[in-house]
């Protein structure tokens, strides 16, 4: 049975090849995917994110629940924003490619921008997800991502995969050109907001990584960024260098430098304190007394009456 269904196939493919060869080459048919990982950093092992990048710095490094290895992907959904966390590669055109991925949480999608996705809902345990695209005839990268879905709570991630040929070959060597104005557009006692210009690279940028001195302590896709766990009232020197999906990294932007405001704690802040006193009936206390007992100064006084005339 297996070789009489066989021998249509292979009759089909040698005519494929026949009106490849009458046409000059015209018919590109798709490149195949060889075995091998070409995103970096898949299992989350580095302890960091870089070089994935999530929308509104949703995204952390966890060590449980895990489905390989001891490090995992965490996003932290909210109600305004789905925590997606993506990764640009270089592939090569007009290639079969396949991308998988281990997902755990309520409506978790594996996709590619532009392209293919597809999704579960895992919220108790690890499922596998997969979907396979082609490249373009002319496209030279692709951005991969995970997200959660809108208020249904953090989703995890982790061993994802994208099998296929590396692209670039040695072509993209290029690096982008340096990012510039840098500046701060605010800041709180922990945190501080950053903006600059946009980079250009020959192929196209990918993410921009922030720098706290020489730490690299985010990387996002656009032009603007806040960095968030910081202590008050502390100096901080920021730079931005752009990077592209050959991993080709820019010079480092101008500097700028935040110091941090102050806490809210400490007490420094003034004070002020009125409590009610009422002078009627019973045996109300000497406000002479109250005030040298506990420093208040200011009364809220009410039901002040008068004895007939016009003093109270």
């Amino acid at each position: 049975m297996r070789h009489i269904l066989g021998r249509p196939r292979r009759r089909l493919l040698a005519l494929l090849g026949s009106a490849a060869l009458a046409l000059g080459g015209a018919v590109a048919l798709p490149g195949t995917a060889q075995a091998a990982n070409v995103l970096t950093n898949p299992g989350f092992e580095s302890g960091g994110l870089s070089p994935w990048t999530c929308s509104g710095n949703l995204g952390s490094v966890v060590s449980s629940p895990v489905h390989g290895g001891s490090k995992a992907l965490q996003g932290a959904v909210s109600s305004s924003d789905n925590a997606q966390c993506a990764q640009t590669v270089a592939v090569k055109p007009n290639t079969a490619y396949t991308l998988s991925g281990w997902v755990r949480g309520s409506y978790v999608y594996l996709g590619v921008d532009g392209g293919a996705s597809t999704w579960t809902s895992s919220p108790s345990a690890y499922s596998q997800l997969s979907v396979s695209f082609t490249t373009g005839a002319s496209q030279t990268s692709a951005t991969v991502y995970v997200h959660g879905w809108y208020a249904q709570g953090s989703y995890q991630a982790d061993d994802i995969s994208l099998d296929g040929p590396g692209g670039g070959g040695g072509g993209d060597t290029q690096a982008p050109s340096t990012p510039g104005g840098l500046t701060s557009t605010g800041k709180t006692s922990s945190s501080v907001s950053l903006k600059w210009n946009a980079a250009t690279d020959n192929v196209g940028v990918s993410a921009y990584d922030v720098y706290s001195g020489s730490n690299q302590v985010l990387s996002v896709s656009g032009t603007t960024a806040t960095v968030s766990g910081l202590s008050p009232s502390t100096a901080y020197t920021f730079t931005v260098k752009a990077r592209d999906a050959a991993g080709n990294t820019s010079g480092a932007s101008n500097a700028v430098s935040v110091t941090t405001s102050a806490g809210s704690g400490g007490g420094t802040g003034f004070k002020q304190a009125a409590p009610y006193l009422y002078e009627g009936w019973g045996d109300p206390p000497n406000p002479a007394t109250v005030m040298n007992a506990t420093g208040v100064k200011w009364f809220t006084m009410a039901f002040v009456l008068d004895s007939g005339g016009c003093n109270p």
